[in-house]
């Protein structure tokens, strides 16, 4: 082998080195965590968000939300809008929601019927509360009234059971079938024996005309929508069904003061997510809440209309709506409520 020739086969190992050790270096660095780091996702959230009411517009559950919704706003720097999706006890807008892209920006405000009660009133609930939703946090309750048409002759729960039985039955109304309202009517049913018929309203507001005229004897509503025909005198108060009593009727006594345990109607409202939505995302949505219902001026805003302000886990929540779903099933079952 010449000189000439083995320079250059020299030379071209030289190359051939340095390409192997380029190579190398790129493996060396592609392998290392920082090779594999991925660009930081955008900070939760990013743009607006929507939180779904599947009930109508100045109903209880849009009062609370367009005040919560107002804060979490202000907290995010992003836009939070309200959007009403009434329909089928709160089905649809539950479902609509149940099937958005599990990202965090689409959620709804869920409530004892469409998220507990619904699971065992509907025959044919289109998605399943503990399968199709995250639970961000409970947010609010406010409780549920017993009232009677002024001229019926009770003066407290004892009475109402005994004239039921006296009559064979009292009709008592309330705002839909499936409402935390009519929960109350088979509760007591099922707690006193006492011959109840439910009268569902599709419009709560013709159930309390017709309980003033008294063609309706009986109304089981929320507090805060009777204060003022109760002090008024057109309704006559007759237990909250609650344990503890309410700031805004303070001499109505509780069903547990009237002697009946476990007679406990009170409606509630949490926030959830579609099912598979990240837990980081979940996180920041319920710290949200937390301060939300930490704040002064909410909690004074709201407390105005009879909600108290909850905030807690994902976790809690998750356990007290799966507690609430058996309570009412057990109560749907035992009673033969009416389903659809």
């Amino acid at each position: 082998m010449d000189a000439k020739f083995s320079g250059k086969l020299l030379g071209f190992l030289q190359q051939l080195k340095g390409v192997f050790h380029l190579i190398f270096y790129l493996l060396l660095i592609l392998s290392s965590p920082a090779g594999h780091a991925q660009p930081p996702a955008p900070s939760f959230p990013g743009k607006a968000l929507t939180i779904v009411v599947p009930y109508g517009a100045a109903s209880s559950t849009d009062i609370l939300t367009r005040v919560v919704a107002k804060h979490m706003a202000r907290q995010f720097g992003q836009p939070v809008i309200v959007e009403n999706k009434a329909g089928a006890g709160g089905a649809m807008g539950s479902t609509f929601v149940a099937h958005a892209a599990p990202d965090g920006y689409t959620l709804v405000m869920g409530t004892i019927s469409s998220h507990s009660i619904n699971q065992s009133m509907m025959k044919n609930l289109p998605y399943d509360v503990l399968r199709d939703f995250a639970p961000v946090s409970l947010v609010a309750y406010f409780p549920n009234i017993l009232v009677a048409t002024r001229d019926l002759p009770v003066k407290n729960l004892a009475d109402v059971v005994a004239l039921a039985r006296q009559r064979g039955g009292l009709d008592f109304g309330s705002g839909g079938i499936g409402s935390s309202g009519q929960m109350g009517g088979e509760l007591l049913k099922l707690r006193t024996g006492a011959p109840l018929n439910h009268v569902p309203y599709k419009e709560v507001s013709q159930g309390i005309s017709d309980t003033i005229a008294g063609h309706v004897p009986l109304l089981f509503y929320q507090v805060p929508a009777l204060v003022g025909q109760i002090k008024s005198g057109q309704l006559k108060p007759i237990v909250v069904l609650a344990p503890q009593r309410t700031p805004l009727l303070p001499d109505v006594p509780t069903s547990t003061e009237e002697g009946i345990k476990d007679f406990d109607a009170t409606a509630w409202m949490g926030l959830f997510a579609p099912a598979g939505t990240p837990r980081p995302v979940i996180d920041v949505l319920n710290n949200a809440i937390k301060q939300a219902a930490a704040d002064p001026e909410v909690a004074a805003t709201l407390g105005q209309q009879g909600f108290t302000m909850v905030g807690g886990t994902p976790e809690a929540f998750r356990d007290f709506v799966k507690q609430d779903i058996a309570k009412w099933a057990e109560v749907i079952k035992a009673t033969g409520a009416a389903t659809q």
